[in-house]
């Protein structure tokens, strides 16, 4: 396995832990969460296609730091997962900031 494949598989695991041990937002079981993520990562398919493509690339991978996987338009498949990590950890703090400024000061 790739560093790069191994990076992506930790990242939104640890993100997910960070959630559930100390931030606690509770935005893993919120609808408009993974609504939010869908439509991001839709836009990721249309940009990362364009950024990946072998045609043309505008960004290039070392062939032994991934997988080789690339889905769909020869996007690395280890994209994904630091797409959905660094969404879900910008959307947890920004929760986070809003619960702690909706909280007295005491």
């Amino acid at each position: 396995m790739g560093s790069y494949t191994a990076a992506a598989i930790f990242a939104p695991v640890l993100v997910v832990i960070l959630e559930v041990a100390v931030l606690r937002t509770g935005i893993l079981r919120q609808g408009r969460f993974w609504l939010t993520l869908a439509i991001t990562l839709g836009f990721q398919v249309l940009v990362d296609g364009w950024l990946t493509k072998l045609s043309a690339p505008i960004v290039l991978y070392r062939a032994q730091a991934n997988s080789g996987v690339r889905w769909p338009w020869n996007i690395p498949v280890e994209d994904y997962g630091f797409s959905i990590a660094m969404i879900t950890l910008t959307l947890m703090l920004w929760s986070r900031a809003r619960q702690n400024a909706r909280e007295p000061f005491t």
